[in-house]
């Protein structure tokens, strides 16, 4: 069997990235699934389409992943589709798979805790009052630095932070390679429009637990959580917990657990996909 033909018998993983981080920062990560003998697809940057824009629960941005999956992977169509993502990629990757529900073999949550009950309740009044604007993480990347002098300069600025500093060095470079452009006037400059990374915080689906009641995935879902992280802690576990059942995981670390352990979370992920390959049917 030539290469080709046993990566397309192992199958191919969708990774949709977090909100603000283009998907090559997540190149360690997939280098592991390669390895394994996976195909990795991984959209760049959701949100940038004017054609697909970003609105109150999201269908324009999981019509671009759908988009994206028909362009890259027509020739593994007849393959396992495995889809992972992490934070907004995991509810991206979720409302795709309710969307089409025979394209996936799996979907894996990275440290995407369903947002449900009286914290969903919350969201929706916060985003009618525009609240969300005040007290959302949108407040901090609506004033995000944009641009540097060099990279070197931003990669100075982000191994000085904290929770950069958690960052596995290999993804912080990755980040800098992929997340950063040449800006206009000189210098570089973010890759991921501020802007749409505001929007997409100011638009959080605090309907997709109900949508996931109305239309369950007919495909498993795992997890893989941080075991530090305050979003886990904000959102609590429960509507996740009866989505995975016993296919959860945790991994030491923050929400951004995969840019601190790429190799255990890229680990986890194949463990994860092999479990739902092996299960009884």
């Amino acid at each position: 069997m030539t290469a080709r033909a046993k990566r397309a018998a192992v199958g191919t993983i969708v990774f949709v990235h977090a909100n603000g981080f283009p998907g090559p920062t997540y190149e360690p990560l997939f280098a592991v699934w390669r390895k394994a003998g996976y195909r990795v697809v991984a959209p760049e940057r959701l949100g940038h389409d004017r054609r697909y824009p970003v609105v109150s629960g999201w269908r324009p941005t999981r019509d671009e992943l759908l988009a994206c999956m028909d362009a890259e992977v027509p020739a593994a169509a007849a393959s396992p589709l495995h889809m992972v993502g992490h934070s907004m990629g995991g509810y991206v990757s979720l409302l795709a798979a309710i969307k089409r529900p025979a394209m996936a073999a799996g979907v894996v949550l990275l440290d995407s805790p369903l947002i449900a009950g009286w914290v969903a309740h919350s969201l929706r009044a916060l985003k009618a009052t525009r609240l969300i604007d005040r007290l959302g993480p949108g407040r901090i990347s609506k004033t995000r630095r944009m641009h540097w002098p060099t990279r070197e300069d931003a990669h100075r600025h982000y191994a000085g932070k904290r929770a950069f500093a958690r960052w596995h060095p290999d993804v912080l470079a990755a980040y800098i390679a992929a997340g950063l452009e040449d800006a206009p006037g000189g210098g570089v400059q973010l890759r991921f429009a501020r802007e749409v990374e505001t929007r997409y915080y100011r638009t959080v689906p605090h309907d997709l637990a109900a949508r996931l009641r109305r239309h369950p995935p007919r495909c498993p879902v795992s997890y893989v959580g941080g075991t530090q992280s305050a979003e886990m802690r904000q959102t609590g576990l429960h509507a996740t917990l009866a989505l995975a059942g016993p296919r959860v995981q945790w991994i030491e670390g923050s929400h951004l657990v995969p840019m601190e352990q790429p190799e255990a979370v890229a680990q986890a992920v194949l463990k994860a996909i092999d479990a739902v390959a092996t299960a009884p049917r």
